[in-house]
Formats: C-alpha cells, structure tokens, sequence
C-alpha cells in the first residue's frame, strides 16, 4: 500500500473525539440505544441485514438488505447501498469538475442527481469509485441524502442529520448530539 500524502495524515490528525471516551455534552443511552460518540475515528464499516428502501414520493430508488453503514465518530451512519440494489436509471452522475469532496477516510467522492422524466433532485446522492485502502466495501456502493427523500431502516423511518452538509442517517436507536448541529464546527 503507497503511504498516504502529509495532507491526508494531517487531516486525519485533526481530531479529538475518537470514540475511546464519550465528551461531557453527550447524551445517555437508554436500553436498545447507541451512542454516536462510541463509533471510532476512522470509521468502521459495517454490514447491516436489516431492510433499507429509498423513495422518491411514489418512486422506489432502492431497497436491500445489504447495506454498508459508515459508523464515525459523533456521526449518525451514512448508508450505502449497493448499486445492484439500486435503480440505477433514476440517477444521472454530476459533470467531472462541476463540485466534488473528499474524504481523508473514504477518499474522492462522486456526485448524482435523481432524475425521472421531469422531476430532478440535484446532488442527491454520492459514491466512492476509488476508495482509500479501509474503506474498499463502498466501491461498488451509493449512498443517499435522506433530507429530500424517504428514507426506512429495518421499517424505522430516517431523519436527516443536520447541518445540510452530512449525509447520515438517524435512525430511533442512535443518541448524539449529531454533528452538524449548532456549535458542532469543532468536534
């Protein structure tokens, strides 16, 4: 494995929660409940069994029982789907140089829009093709802002994580605070 740039290293560094102890302001868990502030920096992937369906009003854009959760540190998981699970004529890829991210943990994303006939969601959705080495199970995975869609976890109903910016997923057995709420810029 080549070694990583020092401006990865370094922005992997950054961080101060890492999962091995909660921070003061954390809320309790209850029993069935987990706290977002035990997930580790780097994150974790994991495989969850339970059904995920994605729809677009009266369109279904997804549904497994295979999805990869990215578990990070005072995140709510972002979910990633299959693409075999996927309907994947709804979504059109954003132009090469029209905006991306990346990830010092899962590497250089690529944009989607939903489309269907007239109806278009802009940059709902995003993929890692190349992801960096630990983070190899999302490449053949899209994952979804739930904001604008409807999003169920093992029949939960999904709650967009604040902030706009984040794509996780909050689901009724995950505790915060979130990042992305006010005041979270620095965890």
């Amino acid at each position: 494995m080549a070694e990583l740039p020092g401006w990865i290293r370094d922005a992997r560094q950054q961080w101060r929660w890492r999962g091995q102890q909660r921070p003061p302001f954390a809320l309790a868990t209850g029993p069935g409940q987990t706290s977002v502030w035990d997930y580790p920096r780097p994150p974790r992937l994991v495989f969850d069994a339970r059904e995920v369906v994605v729809r677009w009003g009266d369109v279904e854009v997804a549904r497994t029982r295979r999805a990869v959760l990215v578990q990070e540190t005072s995140h709510p998981p972002s979910v990633y789907l299959p693409w075999d699970d996927v309907h994947s004529h709804l979504l059109q890829a954003v132009p090469a140089g029209a905006g991306g991210s990346f990830c010092e943990w899962k590497g250089p994303a690529r944009y989607w829009h939903l489309v269907d006939g007239e109806r278009r969601l802009p940059n709902v959705a995003w993929s890692y093709p190349h992801p960096l080495a630990g983070a190899e199970a999302l490449a053949e995975c899209v994952a979804f802002y739930p904001a604008h869609l409807d999003c169920t976890v093992g029949g939960a109903v999904v709650t967009p994580q604040p902030g706009g910016f984040y794509g996780g997923w909050i689901t009724p057995e995950l505790v915060g605070p979130f990042k992305g709420e006010l005041g979270s810029e620095a965890w």
